[in-house]
């Protein structure tokens, strides 16, 4: 069988989230390692182009619904997808000529069984192509179509995200969503390890650049593969955003505490408490699958942290073994993503207000169990990687006013750049654009002694 084309692969790709409901780290993933006979450079240009294409995919469906004479909602799955990748790399990748794109679509049509729409092919993408300057957009008059179609996000997020923050503060998360960030990693918290692990990536010709906020985090140019750097292999840096590594500095963790994560996959956040415990007391870190715990029961081995194991549990089935017998707990519950929607382009298409609305009874579940768990005057730490009121500050009111817990102040936890009403209060909520981070929520809870 004749080895697949490059674009043979990212049209597979596009299907499979598109068509087939597949989540696009998942289907990128898989493709690249079913197709292994393509270079480094074959592979980002594949990784590039799908997310590039799910992350722009409003606006290009707006342009194409313009020059052709069939709505793009209509097209047949493949036909859709191959004009949509062609119209990100005419339109976003510098390297890629416009009739090279144009030419392989066509030829992928082709290839595909779709001989006789090649002319169609070719002509909406040649009238695309002729007609860069004069792509019309909404107007700026009727600003929620207008945001949705430039930043390519659904028009009721942007509508929920302007009601509770403003359309300027929206605008600037969604242009921030579609810029590219560099990988960030999390170093161990011993200064000697840390030096260590700088030491060696730069020996293998990586040059780590300064994360904000705390001093051990850094970005590194993605190169190269984790697996590929040694600091990795032994364990030396995780793959986490500032945005998770914060979670671990609200929850204040001491050595010999005894500590319960609830929804701990892929176990970033347990590891980075352990690894401030120096090696004392304990964290369990527990999730929902056989899969997603021996996730974490890698990274556990690989980092070597001899003071946290990874147990299968439902955070919605209440453990009596655990009343009352816990330091911290923390409550990371799903949520709908909508925080790393920069990543996960895929997410933002998926998503339904019926869905959150299911998701915040799910979080009440696993926060009503959480409650239980912890000791008089102990602590909760309740985190989601989304924006919006709804499953964030809502639910932390509503925790508030059914426990017996306070919300306690985030600032002696936190980096002085963070401090803001809101982090006095208990709780932050990092936006996209306004912090360097991911989109994420935090608030941390004490649970009253009598």
């Amino acid at each position: 069988m004749a080895e697949r084309t490059t674009r043979e692969v990212i049209l597979q790709i596009m299907l499979r989230v598109t068509r087939d409901g597949e989540y696009s780290n998942t289907a990128i993933r898989e493709a690249l390692d079913a197709n292994r006979q393509f270079s480094r450079q074959e592979r980002a240009f594949i990784r590039t182009c799908a997310l590039g294409t799910l992350e722009r995919m409003i606006e290009i469906d707006y342009i194409i619904d313009q020059f052709a004479s069939v709505r793009t909602a209509q097209m047949k799955p493949a036909i859709q997808n191959i004009l949509r990748t062609a119209v990100y790399e005419m339109r976003y990748m510098d390297g890629v000529p416009d009739h090279a794109a144009c030419f392989e679509a066509v030829r992928l049509a082709q290839k595909m069984g779709f001989y006789n729409l090649k002319g169609f092919v070719n002509g909406v993408l040649r009238a695309i192509s002729r007609s860069e300057g004069s792509i019309s957009y909404p107007p700026k008059t009727n600003l929620m179509e207008y945001l949705s179609v430039r930043y390519s996000m659904p028009r009721w997020i942007v509508k929920r995200w302007s009601d509770e923050f403003g359309p300027e503060v929206t605008e600037i998360m969604l242009k921030a969503f579609l810029k590219t960030r560099p990988l960030t990693v999390r170093l161990r918290e011993n200064e000697e390890i840390r030096e260590q692990s700088l030491a060696s990536l730069r020996r293998q010709g990586i040059h780590p650049s300064k994360a904000p906020y705390l001093p051990y985090a850094y970005y590194l140019p993605e190169t190269r593969r984790l697996t590929e750097l040694a600091a990795f292999r032994n364990g030396q840096l995780y793959p986490q955003d500032v945005s998770s590594m914060l979670v671990a500095e609200a929850a204040g963790a001491r050595a010999g505490d005894n500590i319960l994560d609830l929804c701990a996959a892929p176990g970033g956040k347990s590891l980075h408490i352990a690894d401030k415990m120096n090696g004392f007391g304990m964290v369990e870190a527990r999730d929902l699958t056989d899969e997603k715990v021996a996730l974490i029961k890698e990274n556990i081995q690989r980092l070597d942290c001899i003071n946290m194991h990874a147990v299968v549990r439902d955070a919605t089935v209440f453990d009596p073994s655990c009343e009352g017998k816990m330091d911290i707990v923390i409550c990371d519950v799903p949520c709908s993503g909508l925080g790393v929607v920069g990543r996960k382009p895929d997410i933002k298409y998926r998503l339904t207000l019926d869905a959150v609305e299911e998701l915040i009874l799910l979080q009440r579940s696993i926060l009503s169990n959480a409650a239980a768990y912890v000791r008089p005057g102990g602590t909760l730490i309740f985190s989601t990687c989304t924006i919006g009121h709804m499953e964030n500050e809502d639910n932390a009111r509503w925790f508030r006013q059914n426990y017996p817990f306070r919300l306690e102040s985030l600032d002696p936890y936190l980096p002085e750049e963070l401090h803001s009403e809101t982090t006095k209060a208990g709780y932050l909520q990092l936006l996209p654009g306004i912090h360097e981070c991911d989109g994420f929520f935090i608030a941390r809870f004490r649970k009253e002694t009598v």
